[in-house]
């Protein structure tokens, strides 16, 4: 497959408007640790903007970090951390979920709107997302937003890109919101809840003054992969974290204790590993041989979704992040049938609400299954005149989302 690699913004600029002229559709690919992630791409052409990287500038006093899209999240986080900062949305590490190798990007986390367990508390990507350069599927260069949060006239840009997977312009600089990072974390673990049970509880601890920023219940089997002892000594767990300075975080998770019950409480290191195995996935659910799917319910119906996927599939296994807002299902590939059990699992969403997203499955199955949730007929109609106008010949990363699109 050919590769294309320009060396700066204007030479992608050029590639793409030949691209367009000719017809020709291109992938988009950086670091290429997502490139499972979403429908195969429909083009036999790639365009590597890999050499797009690099610190653009970060002011630490005005929580504003700059870069050019390709650059490695292992950078990013590293001069973050210089400055005792992070991106606050805990953008997760999916190679090992993915199969894939690769070096996640900044421009890739943005692109796919990814996000971590403190989303329920934080926000997600796409609420960082200040401003950014481009480039649209006619090799037209341009911008939107720039270094303040409340510089939003008409539309929001960075919103609509942040999640296009790449599908109506190609990133070239981002600029992102940052945050503080915590002095410290601990973690509650509670034991032994059932998944309703622990789902309300979550529901609660959400809805306290003690700013909890990871809401996860495990059951027993996934609890038992974890590498954190504690976590793994045998029955669910239901966690709560909080974080914070010491004095607050230690005054909280008092609070939250007296309130909610007492349990085994992990450190900050150890609470670190945990929630970075909650946000991965792969970790804690079975892979090979395996689909992966993450739903979006209505937290208070979680339960429920279960109950209908687990009564349809005997191999499912699965955990809630999010208080119940975000569950990741395991399915056995051949028990799941060629749709990967799309009919099951959006047919118990659609009763309950929500969504549901295939995220890791062989690509003849992302191919022949639609991966995200199909839209409404008017959201998809919309949806199409956007692509259109951003990309009228369809040109960027086509198919990712929807066939077609």
């Amino acid at each position: 497959m050919p590769s294309l690699t320009p060396q700066n913004a204007a030479e992608a600029a050029e590639i793409i408007a030949q691209a367009a002229a000719e017809n020709q559709p291109l992938e988009i690919i950086a670091g290429a640790s997502k490139r499972a992630l979403g429908r195969p791409v429909a083009s036999d052409d790639i365009l590597d903007i890999s050499a797009l990287r690099g610190i653009i500038s970060y002011e630490p006093a005005e929580l504003v970090l700059s870069v050019h899209a390709a650059t490695p999240m292992s950078e990013v986080e590293a001069a973050l951390s210089e400055h005792q900062q992070m991106l606050a949305f805990e953008p997760p590490d999916w190679r090992g979920l993915l199969g894939g190798g690769g070096e996640p990007t900044l421009g890739g986390v943005v692109a796919c709107n990814q996000s971590g367990p403190r989303r329920v508390r934080a926000g997600a990507a796409r609420d960082y997302f200040l401003g950014f350069s481009a480039i649209n599927g006619q090799g037209e260069s341009w911008k939107a937003g720039g270094k303040v949060v409340k510089n939003v006239t008409g539309y929001d840009m960075s919103k609509l890109q942040a999640g296009a997977f790449g599908t109506l312009s190609v990133l070239t600089e981002i600029t992102l919101k940052v945050m503080p990072k915590p002095q410290t974390a601990a973690t509650i673990l509670l034991p032994g809840l059932a998944g309703e049970v622990a789902i309300a509880l979550l529901s609660q601890a959400l809805n306290t003054p003690y700013e909890i920023s990871g809401v996860a219940h495990l059951p027993a089997a996934v609890a038992r992969r974890s590498g954190v002892a504690p976590v793994a000594q045998g029955g669910a767990v239901t966690a709560l974290r909080l974080e914070g300075h010491a004095p607050s975080v230690a005054f909280r998770v008092e609070a939250t204790e007296a309130l909610l019950g007492r349990g085994e409480r992990l450190d900050a290191a150890q609470s670190a590993q945990f929630w970075r195995e909650v946000g991965e996935v792969s970790p804690l659910l079975p892979g090979p041989g395996r689909v992966i799917w993450r739903l979006c319910p209505t937290p208070s119906a979680a339960p429920e979704v279960l109950r209908g996927i687990n009564g349809a599939f005997a191999s499912a296994e699965a955990y809630y992040d999010w208080g119940g807002g975000l569950i990741w299902l395991s399915l056995e590939a051949e028990q799941a049938g060629p749709d990967a059990g799309a009919a099951v699992v959006r047919g118990a969403m659609a009763r309950a609400g929500g969504h549901a997203t295939l995220v890791a499955a062989p690509a003849a199955v992302r191919a022949a299954v639609p991966v995200f949730a199909p839209l409404p007929a008017p959201l998809e109609a919309l949806a199409r005149r956007v692509k259109q106008s951003f990309d009228p010949r369809g040109i960027l990363n086509p198919g990712r989302i929807q066939e077609g699109h």
